[in-house]
């Protein structure tokens, strides 16, 4: 019987800007950190929308397996490796089709997924952030082998502050991009509700600036927040964290703040559940329900030892189920099959 393969992974990655980008980079950080070769080459936008004006690029000979998102163009899959296809979204899903805008809509159904057909196909591995991605991908893209490998967060980073301090009025926080999707057309309603005793910060910048006509007093526009410094330090000085998003394929900001010890007060629904888990951590409520978003606030902020408790757990799940670490771990053991399976 021969030796085992070293894996070493190469990661051909169109240069999209999103949270992709972001998540392979640490990804190959954290593999490196392992001492295994990971290399990424960065594609061109238009290779997603037009790849057959981008110039397919070589493989390196110490390639052993590739990684890629399942949007990469089968143009740009190498022959003679296996590959490791990742699952990022759930944009096929059918509670999404509201939040498109025709185009977008035309897009996803007439390009991307038949980009993602393929690709599934050519895979040798299929990973999914969340079973809610996988089981979306498996009624409408193809029904396939998958493994669910969640996104993982610096758990050591993203930490409780050293102490502390309550605020007075409750103070809530919401970050995250300011569309329809993410339910902010919420957060003035539950917040009008709750009143003076809470007060809401959120992330909104030039996007919200529509919305903040109808706006009550009690929140407080704190813009988009650069890099995870600044994310960390808005986590650590708020007391819960609001998210009425009505549908997400990980919810990794969510992740992020349960692991600075912030019970996250969120949506019963798509991949939402899996992270606060039969109300573990946090307190799910049904979508799109103001009046069950401004109960489950005035619960947790009057109610000291639940809100001590629900900080314990969000922390505890954070490091148990979702820490980087865990996930590095996984994609090696997944590199490490594909590449000896290709060897024998």
């Amino acid at each position: 019987m021969s030796a085992p393969v070293q894996p070493a992974v190469w990661f051909p990655t169109v240069r999209s800007g999103t949270g992709t980008l972001v998540f392979t980079e640490r990804l190959v950080a954290g593999v490196r950190k392992r001492g295994i070769r990971a290399e990424i080459t960065w594609l061109p936008l238009r290779a997603e929308y037009a790849p057959w004006a981008v110039r397919v690029a070589k493989p390196p000979e110490w390639a052993t397996v590739a990684h890629v998102n399942t949007w990469l163009h089968p143009r740009f899959l190498p022959v003679g490796l296996p590959v490791v296809a990742t699952l990022h979204h759930s944009i096929h899903h059918r509670d999404l089709k509201p939040y498109k805008g025709r185009l977008r809509g035309l897009y996803h159904r007439l390009w991307i997924r038949s980009v993602e057909r393929r690709t599934l196909r050519r895979a040798s591995a299929v990973t999914a952030v969340s079973h809610f991605v996988a089981d979306t991908a498996r009624h409408t893209l193809l029904d396939c082998p998958m493994r669910v490998i969640y996104n993982g967060v610096d758990t050591e980073r993203f930490r409780p502050p050293a102490r502390r301090s309550s605020h007075k009025p409750f103070r809530l926080l919401y970050v995250g991009s300011w569309i329809s999707r993410k339910g902010v057309d919420l957060l003035a309603p539950i917040m009008r509700e709750l009143g003076e005793g809470f007060e809401l910060y959120y992330t909104g910048g030039p996007a919200a600036e529509r919305s903040k006509k109808g706006m009550p007093p009690n929140m407080h526009d704190i813009s988009r927040l650069r890099g995870d410094g600044a994310v960390i330090a808005a986590m650590q000085d708020a007391d819960a964290f609001l998210f009425p998003s009505r549908s997400e394929g990980l919810p990794l900001v969510v992740i992020e703040a349960m692991a600075c010890g912030m019970p996250a007060i969120t949506t019963r629904g798509s991949s939402l559940v899996e992270v606060v888990e039969g109300g573990v951590g946090g307190v799910l409520c049904r979508r799109d329900d103001v009046l069950a978003f401004a109960k489950a606030a005035r619960d947790v902020a009057g109610n000291t030892a639940l809100y001590e408790q629900l900080r314990y757990q969000a922390r505890t799940i954070a490091c148990s189920k979702f820490s980087e670490d865990a996930m590095i771990d996984d994609y090696v053991k997944c590199y490490i099959e594909c590449s000896n399976g290709a060897s024998n």
